[in-house]
């Protein structure tokens, strides 16, 4: 397993997935097989595999084929193996599941509701979070009426609200908070999520009243969202002598976040 800083992704040796998987003596040639299979078939999966130096048992690195999380689980949908089969079921599972709060979207905030409570954050946290992604939704509504493109153009002005406030791109705040593929806010603690929120809602509210129609009107209203919800920080800081943003994360949480009992 190894992760990939610039894409973010984490990338799995497809041949040490198969030896698990199949108990095969063999699993170069089983893959090889497979492979072979799979691109017959036109699988993306053999389309776009790539492939990373990974260190191998004799202490050497060697061009391994890889997957990243999406691929890997495609991949074991492809191996009839009784090793395999869990997995499959899972995967059936989170399918329908997803299709439920397609039908039904209060579904989705009940189960969210609950694997944050199983993870052991307070209860008071989880409200501040489900408040942030209704504040989110709000601004991405907006960037989305103004002509913003899903993807790369959100990520941008996210990073220019982001830098803004807390004087890090997501990415640096990410690695500040010890961080790889897990979400940004889901590590927040309460007062970082409140300045975040300020920060997205402030720069909704801009948005609709100076109607930026170009995107680099858009990053400057971002710019300017951000610093709103900066100046409540430096504010915040200057009086209680503490910085806001910390490494805390809920591996190394702040009472906030936790749920009584779980200290």
């Amino acid at each position: 397993m190894q992760w990939n800083n610039t894409k973010e992704k984490w990338y799995f040796s497809i041949v040490d997935v198969v030896g698990v998987l199949t108990e095969s003596k063999t699993p170069n040639n089983y893959w090889k097989v497979l492979k072979n299979r799979l691109k017959k078939e036109g699988s993306e999966l053999v389309t776009n595999c790539n492939q990373l130096k990974m260190q191998s048992s004799d202490g050497k690195y060697y061009n391994t084929d890889v997957a990243d999380t999406e691929q890997l689980f495609r991949l074991i949908q492809s191996i009839p193996s009784p090793k395999a089969e869990p997995f499959k079921m899972w995967l059936a599972q989170v399918g329908r599941e997803r299709i439920d709060e397609i039908e039904d979207p209060e579904i989705g905030i009940d189960r969210l509701m609950e694997t944050y409570l199983r993870k052991g954050y307070s209860k008071e946290w989880i409200n501040q979070r489900l408040k942030s992604i209704e504040i989110r939704k709000e601004l991405t509504d907006e960037w989305e009426y103004r002509g913003v493109k899903k993807g790369q153009e959100y990520a941008i002005l996210t990073d220019e609200i982001t830098k803004a406030w807390s004087g890090l791109t997501t990415k640096n705040y990410k690695s500040f908070k010890d961080l790889k593929k897990e979400n940004l806010r889901d590590h927040m603690t309460n007062i970082e999520l409140v300045l975040n929120m300020l920060a997205e809602a402030s720069t909704t509210e801009i948005s609709k009243d100076k109607e930026p129609k170009t995107f680099s009107e858009n990053k400057d209203v971002a710019r300017k969202g951000g610093n709103v919800a900066k100046a409540a920080r430096l504010k915040l800081e200057n009086t209680t002598g503490k910085k806001v943003v910390t490494k805390l994360n809920s591996k190394n949480p702040d009472d906030s976040m936790l749920e009584s009992g779980n200290e």
